[in-house]
């Protein structure tokens, strides 16, 4: 078994807590939360890891405790503040949007359970062994988003039928986004469907982005799944609304900010799911016996209001399969 102070070398020397304040050990378990997004944007999801928590038999305050690191969108912040965690001797981590850092996980996962919420494939990644016996000492859920990007080109191209170049925005320092952008490419192509791919890796990007969008005369836009853009999804849709740009997005969230469509599972889902879990382990189960989640439905959300600021009329076909429609 790994030992923490290694932890805390491995991933890159994390500022350590006092002594005193590390000795100071709760009367009841501590689960500690890193979110590579951030407390504002996220505070329904907690919510919902929290009602998860309860349906487990666990209330925060009574007997479990949550303790919090939140990223903001800065990935690379990741590392330490699951080893500050580590440091702090949790029960359990959760990790959201962490899986950008599988070392990370990997390390504390030798020294304390640990759930996650990714929107990506673990076995893929490497993290469990297989979805139904993820092995080791990890386990979570997941909205496979990635895999989800050529339903929402044809979801785009049916809003749009006469669309010749569509815009795809990615943070190139996600590295799930690596394999999944080369898998839209080939979709793409057997569609005929000429795509731009447009980096940005932090908020002072974006407005480079639609320049290089207009520039190009993209006529539509894909945003990709990553804590960064839904930190600043307000932004990214009123960046969106400003150029005239139908966008379609992976998250719920996206569309009540203002955005035209989304297309995805329910991220809220995804965390109160994650909370069950957690209270699982907290009552003695090995994450190795949890079957690592995947949705069973996707949901397409589609905002009206928008749609008739860009000047765009939904077919009915497009209407009759919406989940919900904001009007």
């Amino acid at each position: 078994m790994m030992k923490r102070r290694e932890f805390i070398t491995m991933v890159g020397g994390a500022a350590l807590w006092p002594f005193a304040a590390r000795a100071q050990q709760s009367a009841i378990p501590v689960v500690g939360f890193v979110s590579g997004r951030s407390a504002g944007s996220d505070a329904f999801l907690v919510d919902g890891f929290r009602r998860g928590l309860r349906e487990s038999g666990f209330t925060e305050g009574q007997n479990v405790a949550l303790e919090f690191r939140w990223a903001d969108g800065r990935l690379d912040r990741l590392p330490a503040m699951v080893a500050q965690l580590i440091e702090r001797r949790v029960a359990v981590l959760f990790a959201g949007a962490a899986d950008v850092a599988p070392g990370a996980l990997r390390v504390a996962s030798a020294i304390v359970p640990v759930v996650f919420a990714t929107g990506g494939d673990p076995v893929e990644t490497g993290l469990v062994e297989s979805f139904n016996r993820p092995g080791g000492n990890l386990t979570g859920v997941t909205v496979i988003t990635n895999i989800l990007w050529p339903k929402r080109i044809e979801l785009l191209r049916e809003l749009l039928p006469t669309t010749p170049l569509i815009a795809v925005l990615v943070n190139p320092t996600n590295l799930a986004h690596l394999s999944a952008t080369r898998e839209l490419s080939d979709v793409a192509r057997k569609l005929g469907q000429e795509l731009l791919i447009l980096p940005a890796s932090v908020e002072a990007d974006f407005e480079t982005t639609f320049a290089a969008l207009m520039e190009k005369r993209a006529s539509a836009l894909v945003v990709s799944d990553d804590a960064l853009f839904t930190n600043r999804r307000d932004v990214l849709a009123a960046l969106a609304a400003r150029h005239a740009v139908p966008a379609i997005y992976g998250r719920r969230e996206f569309v009540s900010a203002g955005g035209l469509m989304s297309y995805g599972a329910s991220t809220l889902d995804q965390y109160y799911q994650s909370g069950i879990y957690v209270g699982r382990i907290l009552r003695g189960a090995k994450p190795a016996d949890l079957p690592f989640l995947q949705p069973t439905k996707f949901e397409l959300t589609l905002n009206l209001r928008t749609a008739k600021a860009l000047g765009l009329t939904v077919p009915d076909a497009l209407l009759a399969r919406a989940d919900e429609v904001i009007e």
